[in-house]
């Protein structure tokens, strides 16, 4: 069986970077080994990073004397692929054993099940470790919030297969209980559950390896120790190994490298405290992007060979762009959204909307939120934030949550569970059969989570807050899940519809009929939450990027999908610009403000019917009160 290492950790610290530099290093010493780079990030940058165009198989990177492959996994091809092969007998199946018909279950399977982007990926790998093609399987994941839904998502896929097999039991049970016969289990459903089990195997201590890779800033690495505290209690998975990069090693007489110099001496040490016997290897910060096969080489030679950096990057020559100073811009609308790629400084910037807020407008009550499976808001605020809430800077008008998404929707499911078990449990002559199947496939249905649905609830609090008249503003999740969040209102109202069929037969039953007023209610909210999310006046998603050229070709496609939802995204902001004073006599903050110049130019031309805000680079993170006062008083405008 091939070898699977995952690359593992916030976003933005690098992972495509160290994961794709790995390969390339694993290929070259290793050549009689075939070795292949998956991207299961819904949000993928690969291509971006190899400079060429990737199709939807594996693909060979042409590198002397190596047997690389590279493939960014399309999700909604794989699952249609996967659908292909078993439409027919699931729908069968469905049709058979419950009260839904195939016309209502079709769109179900084409676009709400269990978080496709993750499930799609697992059946990716299961595919590719019967294949027995490749000696070793390098995969960039997604952030951290959501790789590690990833590692728990056999389970997930396990309560489909629950959903299907109390579908299928009603002919067993009812030949057994009335004719004496036996009908077997389904054989894809037999084919289904050896799968799960071998992507269990797979996901395994002894199978897999974990790569953590972080950035010397305290917010990676407080996230890195959260990650790895929970592979330690929810799997059986751990960290083999760190990449600490981005870091800055050498002493400058520049003030912002000496400071990145301090961070990394200080991660360095907060490395070997709490990972303890584990490898840490370190990636340099030049200052120019790693692209092409030719870089990826070098930094994997840098990286895991500790030799020096080498980039063929040269410096590009271009001229100044021109910026104006500007006031921050007010929550003109009740809910705001932060939305971009994962480590671009989301939080950051949730959090000086809302400071800035209440700073201009002192009677206003502002509410930050992180949907987030991974949140930073305790970080940014210097504080405990959980769920409930609570104020932060001792500002009793500016409070903070970091919503836990996930036990929103249990909760809501386990009370809707609860009435629908206490009303079709009923000892009625002639029905009780009945009625216990149809309670089985409607909390089966309920343990059927379509993407984002978790998230959608927790979005619900945000509706109850915004109907108290105060000023909303939403940390999202990275780029991919985003997305999936913004489109989820229309895939749950069909979710909603099923379940409510489930019940109707059981209408006359008061308990049954709870049940159904409360779905009904959530599809209601839904509705509510598709409407605000389509108009201006209410919602403003608020894009960040960084000014390079990942996050640069990231953020167009980004604003592409915004457009084709009819997300209201004006303006946009582009985070940690380095002055021309900040980078006086320093190669690599020149360098790197070179490259940042020449993205803002393309940013320009390509956005001009947006605001493009920009933000300076501070030495230090932005967090506590101090710091966010200061940096709410700086912002420019790109002319």
């Amino acid at each position: 069986m091939a070898t699977l290492r995952f690359f593992i950790g916030k976003g933005g610290v690098g992972k495509t970077t160290a994961s794709a530099a790995y390969a390339i290093h694993s290929a070259i010493h290793h050549p009689r080994r075939s070795v292949l780079l998956i991207s299961t990030d819904p949000a993928h940058s690969l291509a971006d990073i190899f400079q060429i165009d990737l199709g939807d198989q594996p693909e060979r990177i042409r590198f002397p004397q190596t047997r690389l492959f590279v493939w960014q996994i399309n999700a909604q091809k794989q699952f249609a692929k996967f659908l292909r092969r078993n439409r027919k007998d699931i729908l069968d199946l469905v049709e058979t054993g419950t009260m839904f018909t195939r016309q209502e279950i079709s769109p179900l399977l084409d676009t709400t099940l269990p978080g496709m982007a993750e499930v799609s990926a697992l059946l990716a790998v299961e595919e590719l470790l019967r294949s027995n093609d490749y000696d070793e399987i390098v995969v960039d994941t997604a952030p951290m919030g959501h790789t590690l839904r990833l590692f728990e998502m056999p389970e997930h896929f396990a309560r489909f297969l629950m959903f299907l097999e109390a579908a299928g039991s009603r002919d067993r049970v009812l030949a057994q209980h009335f004719g004496g016969g036996r009908i077997a289990v389904r054989p894809f459903i037999e084919d289904w559950q050896r799968m799960v089990s071998s992507v269990q195997d797979a996901l395994s201590a002894e199978s897999a390896r974990v790569m953590l890779v972080t950035s010397p800033e305290n917010f990676s690495l407080n996230e890195a120790l959260r990650a790895s505290g929970h592979l330690q209690a929810n799997t059986s998975l751990k960290i083999d190994g760190v990449v600490l990069n981005r870091a800055v090693t050498e002493t400058s007489n520049c003030r912002v490298c000496r400071q990145r110099a301090h961070a990394t001496r200080q991660a360095l040490r907060f490395l070997k405290k709490h990972f303890s016997g584990v490898e840490v290897v370190v990636g340099e910060d030049a200052g120019a992007p790693v692209l092409g096969t030719t870089d990826l080489r070098n930094f994997g030679e840098h990286v895991y060979n500790r030799k020096k950096l080498r980039l063929r990057a040269s410096t590009p020559k271009v001229n100044e762009v021109a910026l104006e100073k500007v006031p921050w811009p007010d929550l003109e609308t009740a809910l705001s959204l932060t939305i971009g790629k994962g480590g671009v400084g989301k939080t950051t910037m949730s959090a000086a909307l809302a400071v800035h807020q209440r700073r201009s407008h002192p009677k206003a009550s502002v509410t930050i939120c992180s949907t987030d499976p991974a949140p930073s808001l305790r970080d940014v605020f210097r504080q405990r934030v959980g769920d409930p809430g609570g104020s932060v800077l001792g500002d009793k008008r500016l409070s903070a949550i970091e919503l836990d998404s996930a036990a929103e929707f249990r909760k809501w499911a386990n009370e809707i569970r609860t009435k629908v078990d206490r009303a079709l449990t009923s000892e009625v002559r002639g029905v009780h059969l009945d009625m216990s199947f149809d309670r089985q496939i409607f909390i089966a249905l309920l343990g059927v989570v379509p993407p984002g649905v978790d998230e959608i609830f927790a979005v619900f609090r945000i509706l109850e807050l915004l109907r108290g008249r105060i000023a909303v503003v939403i940390d999202m999740a990275p780029t991919g899940h985003a997305l999936e969040l913004l489109a989820m209102p229309e895939r749950l109202l069909l979710w909603s519809r099923l379940l409510l069929k489930t019940l109707a037969a059981h209408r006359t039953l008061p308990l049954a009929q709870d049940a159904a007023v409360e779905v009904a209610t959530t599809a209601q909210r839904v509705r509510e939450l598709a409407a605000m999310l389509k108009d201006a006046r209410r919602s403003r998603v608020w894009p960040v990027m960084l000014p390079e050229p990942l996050p640069d070709r990231e953020t167009g496609r980004l604003l592409q999908a915004m457009d084709a939802l009819q997300s209201s995204s004006p303006a946009l902001f582009v985070n940690r610009v380095i002055f021309p004073e900040d980078a006086a006599g320093c190669p690599r903050c020149n360098r790197a403000r070179a490259w940042q110049m020449r993205t803002l130019q393309r940013l320009r031309k390509s956005q001009s019917d947006r605001e493009i805000y920009v933000t300076r680079n501070f030495p230090r993170e932005i967090a506590g009160a101090r710091s966010l006062e200061s940096f709410t008083k700086q912002l420019w405008r790109l002319k």
